[in-house]
């Protein structure tokens, strides 16, 4: 096992060097409102869309834009927003990623037609871009690796949890008044996210790296995510086949193959080579991929079912998500304390196996079934495999990455995490699609099957890919 051979001044004159202070718990709760604040916005608007649509004139071409340029900005900016935070300071990126938040909250709230919404949208996308690496490489560098970590991932995934959740909620309640309400709702997270921050979170180095920044290596990344991104956003409405989708896609793989040659000749290269093909960083950003994949999906046919087969209105399609982020809520704080004890891998493992069965469970939907006996042990068997998961894979991400790039560390993680969510939903909206259309319109249930079938692959696909977070260099466990 290879060790230093430098030493600090406590060392060498036989001190026992102080182990790092975490930042306070009210610092984590900032982090923990702005993480809330962010996954509200992720899951209140979609039950505001036909109010939006009803209000504005807006085609439905034109309406799932206002999700999707979300996740445009979101997916397509977050590596260059991680890079930021290593190379700005994190403090300064978050705090400057909370207040854009806020601002174009507040100018989606007011906008006066479908154009200005989804522009308010994308811009909103990437500053979430910038504020969830920043937000949680603060935890990964104030927090020490183990059972603190632990906690403070813990409770991070809680605030995710209940955050969205709570959008749900919130949002079907708000878009009873107005769904202009369910766009200011954050502003005032933020702003206390805001003020409490920059009193409470910790202060950036006073020079912080100023190493000069991979600038090539930026826009063809960013370049290559947002075509991506965009490609499959809107291939289900163009057709997979289109020009206009094989010229994007190709578009995206041009730009990501030119990445990866700035990359590895950059003298200080925006992402190393290396680091994307350490086997741990490959098997964490493989599982997130397909566990927040399967999950987007679940949530789509799930509100169809609850809607269109069932013929619940959007307030009790929210309150059927309930149980779920209530049993996640309750048990991420844990989750995180029993990966550090037991080994994130396990905890993934066994959280990939819940996910997998409860999704399984989904096969026995059917045009009258029961709440309690079909939906529920779905909606709580996926709480508890999501706080299984969520705050091991965290852990796993940063886990014996340099300080300097935790930021990167978790800019990854989200990529992967996004654009999971995209492919995955894609390819579940064509095949519920393909079997609608066969069938002809007589089962309302036609797709719903093979749909699930899909999401249930991912998620055991995702699973496998979990050998590879077990698995680790010799350097890694000297980092650790």
């Amino acid at each position: 096992m290879a060790t230093s051979t430098s030493t600090s001044p406590s060392a060498a004159d036989g001190a026992v060097p102080k182990a790092p202070t975490a930042p306070g718990p009210l610092a984590l709760l900032v982090l923990c409102a702005a993480h809330f604040m962010d996954a509200i916005d992720l899951s209140d608007v979609g039950v505001a869309l036909p109010a939006i649509q009803h209000d504005l004139g807006m085609t439905s071409a034109s309406l799932q834009w206002i999700v999707s340029a979300y996740a445009l900005g979101y997916g397509g900016f977050l590596l260059l927003g991680g890079r930021a935070a290593d190379l700005l300071g994190r403090r300064r990126t978050f705090l400057a990623a909370v207040a854009v938040f806020a601002v174009v909250s507040v100018l989606g709230a007011i906008a006066p037609n479908g154009g200005l919404l989804i522009a308010a949208r994308l811009v909103k996308g990437v500053a979430a871009g910038f504020l969830a690496p920043a937000a949680l490489s603060l935890i990964t560098t104030g927090w020490p690796e183990g059972p603190q970590r632990g906690r403070a991932l813990g409770w991070y995934a809680t605030a995710g949890a209940s955050g969205f959740v709570s959008g749900l909620v919130l949002g079907g309640v708000l878009t009873e008044m107005s769904w202009r309400l369910v766009f200011v709702l954050p502003v005032p997270i933020a702003m206390a996210a805001l003020i409490a921050g920059r009193r409470l979170l910790p202060a950036d180095p006073p020079s912080p790296m100023r190493d000069k920044t991979d600038v090539p290596g930026a826009l063809t990344a960013t370049g290559g995510l947002v075509a991506l991104v965009y490609a499959i956003a809107q291939a289900p409405e163009h057709g997979w086949g289109s020009v206009r989708t094989v010229i994007l896609f190709a578009a995206a793989a041009l730009l990501l193959a030119l990445f990866l040659g700035i990359e590895a000749r950059a003298e200080r290269p925006l992402v190393p080579l290396s680091f994307l093909t350490r086997r741990r960083t490959a098997g964490t950003n493989l599982t997130i991929f397909a566990m927040w994949g399967a999950y987007t999906s679940f949530a789509f046919l799930a509100t169809l079912y609850l809607q269109n087969v069932l013929h619940w209105t959007p307030l009790q399609t929210a309150g059927a998500f309930v149980p779920l982020g209530l049993v996640n809520g309750a048990l991420a704080p844990f989750a995180g304390r029993l990966a550090a004890r037991f080994g994130a891998h396990r905890m993934i493992a066994a959280g990939m196996l819940l996910l997998a069965l409860s999704y399984a469970l989904f096969f026995r939907i059917g045009p009258d079934a029961s709440f309690l006996s079909v939906v529920l042990p779905v909606m709580v068997l996926n709480g508890l495999g999501t706080a299984a998961t969520f705050p091991a894979l965290n852990m796993s991400a940063v886990a014996g990455v340099p300080d300097r790039d935790q930021g990167l560390a978790g800019a990854l993680l989200n990529t992967s995490m996004q654009i999971g969510g995209a492919v995955v939903l894609a390819v579940v909206t064509a095949v519920v699609e393909a079997g609608q259309q066969a069938n002809g319109g007589g089962d309302p249930l036609a797709g719903y099957a093979p749909g699930t079938g899909v999401i249930v692959a991912a998620v055991l696909a995702g699973l496998s890919a979990t050998l590879l977070i077990r698995h680790r260099r010799p350097y890694e466990r000297n980092a650790t």
